[in-house]
């Protein structure tokens, strides 16, 4: 699976959501509000959901298996650190 594209579409710095993601699959399809949050230990990854009847948030899209999960994931967090540090370094130009 290649992930063709990732973009950064918002960073927040208060709470524990950090970034909302979107991103494109081998140039055929996109998968938006994709969240960066900050865990107790660690940045994670957590891909779009909705609430259900019962209350209870279903993912809408989600890797199948543990490999796929953590290639998305690390491509994301990579992507977001990259942001990060070049958003850090224009602000200290200024």
């Amino acid at each position: 699976m290649d992930i063709s594209d990732i973009k950064i579409r918002k960073t927040i710095s208060e709470g524990r959501l950090r970034a909302i993601v979107s991103i494109t699959l081998e140039d055929t399809l996109a998968v938006h509000d994709i969240k960066i949050v900050q865990g107790d230990e660690r940045l994670f990854v957590a891909m779009p959901s909705r609430k259900d009847e019962n209350g209870v948030f279903r993912d809408i899209v989600h890797p199948i298996s543990p490999s796929a999960r953590k290639l998305i994931e690390d491509q994301i967090l990579d992507a977001y650190n990259r942001h990060i540090a070049i958003s850090e370094a224009e602000a200290q130009v200024v």
